[in-house]
């Protein structure tokens, strides 16, 4: 009862009060606090509260406003008449004000520069925009937030500053040796994809992966859908435990030219001017990207810089990758777990994805999500965009499978799979083809960015075009469902497609004295499996030839392929995958029973 009329007199005492009184007695409030680090948390939120709620149309307001982004974004703040100054270690930014609380000019001065006007905060702050200010505000803080004090930090501004003309120059050179089409071919495919040059009020961000493949919208990159994501690393320093030797000035040679493999010519580090210090240069990554653990020793082995494992949580790549799609799991999924999930597609078909967890949970699958990748030389940067593309493809062909969790066995869905890993960079998903009781593998390797191969086992002879056209569809779309969907729509098609009178079937058994009356699948125990499929014809690219009525012998070292056996066209090495159908073969033998 006590507090009620405490809450009560002062619901009275300010309620013939003008609010900027209450913003001073909060702001002198907050002046008092014990820690002058570390202000009032229930002060500052009531404070930010306030102002968002409250029209910025007076001088005084709007100085308040700013005063509150530069104490949320650990600032230094200083006020002159009409100008307001946001200082730091190695920049600031200032802030010309009108007599009416507008905006008259932004600018940015790093350190031993002249200030420079600045549009993008300028439009910012015109819009009252405070929370698109702060934001920007924060990411050129972090550029300019180099380790160290006193000299190191001029030094290793110096080298930051060298390297990012360095990324410059090999950006140059990537768009005038290939010819690069749309903007997407130059983020997916530029050898150090798209760079938007460092300037005073931005930091060096290269963007280096998207999923939007759709040639006919690529003149836009600006993208509101949620699926629709372009992975980008702030080029910027951070701390080592152990001293590394940085550029002082530019490594490329000038004039710049390339080597017989595309890639710029670099001056040996013994030629060029450098500083040994503690610290190494960094790709913070937006946003982070789950990436297996032999992707991370990979990167090590580019940069000669191990990824720290201190703060890494393990886990299935699928696991992770779920936490971060738009499934809808209310409960987390336990490693060893099955994971179901159901796609709707167009037509009212929907499919249901497992993905089992006793297979997942396999060492060789685990996955730790990394926000940075340290490294030390421009030349390592080529390298290390394109793990992380290999990475962020097959991330988004698996995260295609996440749309949203299936957390009753009720459900029904028009068609089942099953996804299985078969190697760090394929996948398998086995289904059940239409009109038959066998399963069916579609093997989905990955062996760098630019190369999908899809393989298709066990619904009817080996047919390279249907492979060919899977691979096509698949690169397109970067969708299993969807990929699959056309599949089991074209097999439909084969498998009710009417005998043709010029094959009669009898006639062509007659004759094929060597086809067996049923295919058959022999495994080292001696154990067959059956498979059967009907007359094939033609249809949009998608044949099966052969005749009308078959039979088709299939051989274990068929199912089992070495994978990728063509050279790599990419500088790490490549793993063959494991055999297609050994997740489905029985102790007996048998193929098990279809999902």
């Amino acid at each position: 009862m006590k507090a009620k009329v405490i809450i009560s007199d002062l619901h009275l005492k300010f309620a013939q009060k003008p609010w900027n009184e209450t913003f001073q007695l909060v702001r002198r409030c907050m002046d008092k606090s014990r820690d002058e680090s570390k202000p009032c948390e229930p002060l500052v939120r009531s404070l930010e509260r306030l102002q968002e709620v409250f029209n910025v149309s007076s001088l005084s307001a709007t100085k308040s406003r700013l005063e509150m982004v530069a104490k949320k974004q650990r600032m230094g703040f200083h006020i002159t008449e009409a100008t307001c100054y946001f200082t730091a270690d190695l920049f600031y930014l200032e802030v010309v004000l009108l007599p009416c609380g507008g905006v008259r000019e932004v600018k940015v001065a790093p350190h031993g520069g002249s200030p420079v006007p600045s549009e993008s905060f300028l439009q910012l702050l015109r819009s009252h925009n405070f929370a698109g200010f702060s934001e920007k505000l924060e990411g050129l803080y972090n550029q300019y937030n180099i380790p160290g004090d006193g000299e190191v930090k001029l030094k290793l501004f110096a080298s930051l500053q060298c390297l990012g003309k360095d990324l410059q120059q090999i950006s140059t050179l990537d768009e005038t040796s290939q010819a690069f089409s749309t903007a997407v071919e130059v983020i997916n495919n530029g050898r150090i994809g798209c760079v938007i040059a460092e300037k005073e009020d931005c930091p060096l961000i290269i963007q280096f992966y998207t999923n939007r493949t759709n040639e006919a919208e690529t003149s836009d990159l600006t993208m509101t859908d949620t699926e629709r994501v372009i992975n980008a690393a702030q080029v910027t320093l951070g701390d080592s435990d152990v001293t590394r030797e940085l550029q002082m000035a530019p490594v490329i040679a000038q004039p710049a030219q390339l080597d017989p493999q595309g890639f710029p010519v670099f001056l040996p580090l013994s030629e060029v001017q450098c500083e040994t210090m503690p610290a190494v240069f960094l790709l913070k990554l937006q946003p982070a990207i789950p990436v297996m653990a032999s992707f991370i020793n990979r990167i090590g082995h580019v940069t000669d810089v191990a990824i720290p494992d201190v703060g890494l949580q393990w886990a299935p790549l699928p696991k992770l990758l779920m936490r971060r799609s738009s499934a809808h799991i209310q409960q987390e999924i336990l490693d060893e777990q099955d994971a179901t999930f159901k796609v709707s597609l167009p037509g009212d078909v929907t499919h249901s994805y497992v993905l089992p967890g006793a297979a997942w949970k396999e060492s060789t699958h685990r996955a730790a999500v990394i926000d940075s990748v340290p490294f030390t030389h421009p030349n390592h940067v080529p390298a290390l965009l394109e793990l992380l593309r290999h990475q962020c493809v097959i991330n988004t062909l698996l995260s295609s499978c996440f749309v949203s969790h299936c957390e009753g066995t009720g459900l029904v869905c028009d068609l089942h799979f099953e996804v299985l890993p078969e190697s760090e960079s394929s996948f398998s998903v086995t289904f059940q083809p239409p009109g038959t009781d066998s399963l069916a593998v579609l093997l989905v390797n990955v062996s760098d960015p630019r190369h999908i191969k899809c393989t298709l086992y066990g619904a009817g002879p080996s047919d390279p075009s249907m492979d060919e056209n899977l691979s096509k569809v698949l690169k397109r779309c970067l969708s299993v469902p969807v990929t699959l969907s056309t599949l089991y729509s074209k097999l439909d098609e084969i498998t009710a497609a009417p005998i043709s009178p010029s094959h009669p079937a009898t006639t062509e058994a007659q004759n094929d004295h060597s086809a067996p009356s049923n295919a058959t699948v022999t495994d080292t125990s001696g154990a067959s499996t059956v498979f059967s499929q009907s007359a094939s014809v033609p249809e949009d690219g998608f044949s099966v030839p052969g005749p009308a009525c078959y039979a088709v012998s299939v051989s274990k070292s068929e199912l089992c392929p070495e994978i990728n056996t063509s050279p790599a066209v990419h500088p790490y090495p490549y793993t063959p995958p494991v055999g297609a159908f050994s997740h489905w073969v029985t102790s007996n033998g048998q193929l098990s029973d279809p999902i």
